[in-house]
This record gives structure tokens, C-alpha cells and sequence, in this order.
């Protein structure tokens, strides 16, 4: 008689990981953590229609340079699936992470259901929410922010089914002179409004004021100093506003006075909140619970000139940012890095890039700082395309290392940014500027560089 054994076989868990939002970080964390480990179940929720979509784009789809939204939407939830293996419930929220028991709690907002999943890694990828503005915020029809392609659709579609000439742009940072110069560009009367005095209060006066000239010539009004101190409506439509002491008619609101971090999930899953009052995290991108990770714009990073956390909400770092994060996710050791902030925008027709610390921030950090500016054209004057260029770098006096600079100007401005931005990482004196052997050819480049002759005003500083 032959006797048979049964045979238990261990079968192995598959590791499941749970990416919550589906914009910049979200996606980018989701293919990163099923590439690190094949056999994970990766499920990426996201309480929007879109995914992987592309938002530093959205003022260039207003003015028509890009012509269709579908430009910037990289991915469907069947193509990414298709491609990364990643399993995406579009329209879902998630509305609470039980850390006990590892389960988090989903509303699908097409069927109005509550539905459950299990997880052994959370990545928080909640992104930011854009500022509101009191008196602002309420449900006016021709009130909008621009923040994602949903918000584009709104603005889109309220533009061809009403009457619209003026309209009204409230903040005068990045997003908001980006959106003032498309409608401008597209035949809409535009005024911009700000609390400081001068646009773009994130630069230096010097370049603020350059910036105020340039907008002066496109035909935008800048109203600086100025706060909504009271709004006029009828049929749920906003029809004037009044600033200081100012009545302005408006047909349309743009509100664009930046973001702040989303962190509703995390504050009431019990993780830190750091000082910026975005997400605390280390370097790994680890929360203050293990098993939960965070990237992207709801959370905080180290500045590499200070030392210290700070709030940059940018696609490219979320991008990162996400890679960090779902590798770690899925059993990695992968390590974020200190951040030198780098930006480059658009305005009026000039180009303004931004790196490190401005003069402000210098003295917030009470650093011995000096700063040295000129002005050059980017060609030899002899070119039919040579333009001034306008250019500070700020050093630290004692130890001569770069804070910070920034230039306005044409397209070699994001060369100039980029190129301090890797002299500060590798923490380069400010005056091997003048040292370095800069090209020429006269239709792309000048005979003298900016940055050598910045380099050289470095050098006779003391």
C-alpha cells in the first residue's frame, strides 16, 4: 500500500503597496515601487479624473501654445497599468489610513461606497491645494484657480460660454504673472493684484522692479500694495471687487496666490507636521510611521544652504521625490538629498530664473552676506537678437561661497541658474566665476559672459 503525505507549500505574500494621489509624485512612486519589486501589488488611488498630468504647462494651454489639454495628460489609468503594472482607481478618495490594523478607508465618489484595502506601505503623494483668498472662496461662478487640468476645463469652458473682457488676476508670484501674460496675450483686458508693492515679491527689488517695466509695456495693469477688501456680486457671479481704495469691474477672477501643502490624510492618521506645515519626513522619505512614506508638494525637504527644512513645491522635486519614496516603499535603502532651490519662469516675454537664497532669506539665516550685480548683453551688440541681461549672485563675505543668485533676461538665464546651482552643491567659491573658460560664437553667445564679469566684481569685493 502506497501511503501519500499532503505537501504544504509557503506561499509567499505579495507585498502590497498603496500610492494615495496620482499627480506628479504619485505616479512616479508607484512605477518606481513596482520596478524595485516586480511581485508587489501596487495600487495608486487618486480623487481626481486625471492622473500623471502635466501642471507647470497649464498658463501655456490658456494662451494656445499648447492646444489640447489631452497634450498634458501623460498617462490613462489603462495605459499606466499597461505600462507599469500599476493598478489606478481614478475617482476614489481616500478618506482615512488605520494604522493599526493597516487598512486604509476609500470613498469611491462614483458609486458614493465605502471600500477597504489592506497595505504594508503607504506613500502619501496628497500634493498641494491652492491658497484661497477671503470674500474669494466662496461659490462664485466666475471665480477660479489654476491648479490642475479640472481647474483648466472650468476656466475653458466658462471663457466660451460667457461674455468675458476683464479679468482679474490675484497674486502676482509665478502662476499669477504666467496666467496674466497668456489672457493678455489672448486679447483679455488684465489687471493684477498683490499684497506687496511689487510683482513677483519672491526677487529681489532690482529685478521686481524690471519685471514691474516689462508688465507695464504688455498692457497689464499692476495694482501692488492691494488688498480685496470687498466683492461685489449678483447671480453668483463676481462683477467688481474693490482694492485699497479702488473699485475694479471684473467679468472673471483668476486666484493665484500659491499652495499650501496638503496634509488633511496625515494630520488625522496622527504623523508629525513639521514647521513648514507640510509633512515631516527623513531622508529616506519616511513619516513619523514606518510604514508610511510621503513625496511630492504635501511634504518638506532640507534646504542644502541652511541646513534647515523648507517648503518647495516644484513637479520636478515631487518627481524625485516619488522615485525616493517607492523604491524605499518596496524595500529599499534609496536616500533623498538637501535641495538647492532652482527656478525658471516665463514672464512677458523675458525669462527669470531664481537659485538658492534671495538677499532676504540670506539676512533671515543672518549670514555675512554681499551680493554684486551688472547688467550685459547675452550677444555682441552687432547681433540682431542681442538683448540685456540683468544678473546678481549673493555670496557668503567670509568663508566667498555662492548663497544665491538670480537673472532676467532671455533663455541663457536657466544655463546661468543651473550652472550656480552646481557650484553650490559642490560648494565652489563664487569668484572661480571669473576662471572658468566660457564659450563664444556670436550668433548663441557673447564674447564676455555675464558670469565671468559677476566672477570678477566677486573677486574685488572684500
Amino acid at each position: 500500500m502506497v501511503i501519500f503525505y499532503p505537501v504544504y507549500y509557503n506561499k509567499k505574500e505579495h507585498r502590497k503597496i498603496v500610492v494615495i494621489g496620482g499627480n506628479a509624485a504619485g505616479p512616479g512612486a508607484a512605477a518606481k515601487a513596482k520596478r524595485t519589486d516586480p511581485d508587489a501589488e501596487v495600487t495608486m488611488y487618486e480623487a481626481g479624473d486625471f492622473i500623471s498630468t502635466g501642471t507647470c504647462e497649464l498658463p501655456y494651454l490658456l494662451s494656445g501654445e499648447i492646444s489640447d489639454y489631452n497634450k498634458i495628460v501623460f498617462f490613462s489609468p489603462e495605459t499606466f497599468y499597461e505600462e507599469k503594472g500599476v493598478t489606478v482607481k481614478i475617482r476614489h478618495k481616500v478618506s482615512a489610513i488605520n494604522r493599526q490594523n493597516k487598512i486604509i478607508e476609500v470613498l469611491n465618489l462614483k458609486t458614493g461606497k465605502a471600500e477597504h484595502a489592506h497595505y504594508d506601505s503607504v506613500i502619501l503623494a496628497t500634493g498641494s491645494r491652492a491658497r484661497q483668498v477671503y470674500g474669494l472662496s466662496g461659490s462664485f461662478k466666475n471665480v477660479f484657480n489654476l491648479k490642475s487640468v479640472g481647474d483648466y476645463l472650468k476656466i475653458k469652458t466658462y471663457l466660451e460660454e460667457n461674455n468675458v473682457e476683464d479679468v482679474l488676476v490675484v497674486g502676482a508670484g509665478y502662476i499669477g504673472l504666467e496666467v496674466a501674460e497668456s489672457l493678455s496675450e489672448t486679447g483679455y483686458d488684465v489687471t493684477v493684484t498683490e499684497l506687496a508693492n511689487r510683482p513677483m515679491p519672491g526677487a529681489d527689488e532690482e529685478i521686481s522692479r524690471l519685471m514691474h517695466e516689462q508688465i507695464n509695456k504688455s498692457g497689464v495693469i499692476f495694482s501692488g500694495s492691494r488688498k480685496v477688501e470687498k466683492v461685489h456680486s449678483k447671480d453668483y457671479k463676481v462683477t467688481s471687487v474693490k482694492l485699497g481704495s479702488d473699485l475694479v469691474n471684473i467679468d472673471m477672477v483668476i486666484v493665484a496666490t500659491g499652495v499650501e501643502p496638503n496634509t488633511e490624510l496625515a494630520l488625522n492618521s496622527g504623523l508629525s507636521i513639521g514647521k513648514t506645515g507640510a509633512i515631516k519626513v527623513n531622508n529616506k522619505l519616511k513619516t513619523s510611521c514606518s510604514r508610511i512614506y510621503s513625496a511630492g508638494d504635501n511634504s518638506e525637504i532640507t534646504n542644502f544652504i541652511t541646513g534647515r527644512p523648507f517648503y518647495f513645491p516644484v513637479a520636478t522635486m515631487a518627481h524625485s521625490m516619488g522615485h525616493i519614496a517607492g523604491e524605499n516603499a518596496a524595500g529599499g535603502n534609496a536616500y533623498f538629498s538637501p535641495v538647492v532651490k532652482n527656478i525658471a519662469v516665463k514672464i512677458f516675454g523675458k525669462a527669470f530664473t531664481r537659485v538658492g537664497l534671495n538677499s532676504a532669506e540670506a539676512s533671515d539665516f543672518s549670514i555675512n552676506a554681499t551680493a554684486v550685480s551688472t547688467v550685459m548683453p547675452n550677444l555682441v551688440k552687432v547681433m540682431p537678437d542681442s538683448k540685456s541681461v540683468f544678473g546678481k549672485i549673493i555670496f557668503d563675505r567670509n568663508t566667498r561661497l555662492l548663497l544665491g543668485a538670480q537673472f532676467y533676461g532671455g533663455k541663457e538665464t536657466v544655463g546661468y541658474a543651473d550652472m550656480i546651482s552646481m557650484m553650490i552643491k559642490q560648494k565652489i567659491r563664487a569668484d572661480e566665476l571669473y576662471t572658468v573658460d566660457y564659450n563664444y560664437t556670436p550668433p548663441f553667445s557673447p564674447f564676455v559672459n555675464i558670469l565671468s564679469v559677476l566672477g570678477k566684481k566677486i573677486r574685488n569685493t572684500r
